[in-house]
């Protein structure tokens, strides 16, 4: 199969075979997204915070 039938069929393929969202659809799913990144995001930041204070704590209790 060559590059030009390929790319052919995949425009044939996204034109008239996808179901594309709603705009309104578009937008819920953006914001759900962002607002679970960022909450993920702090919760990693969480974490971090508080393993990198547990290990400073322990290097400095176990210096001579």
């Amino acid at each position: 199969m060559s590059l030009i039938t390929y790319v052919k069929e995949s425009y044939n393929e996204l034109t008239n075979h996808v179901t594309w969202p709603t705009w309104e659809e578009t937008q819920k799913l953006t914001i759900t997204v962002a607002v679970f990144s960022i909450i993920f995001a702090l919760i990693v930041a969480g974490i971090d915070y508080v393993f990198s204070n547990a290990i400073e704590n322990y290097f400095n209790w176990i210096k001579p």
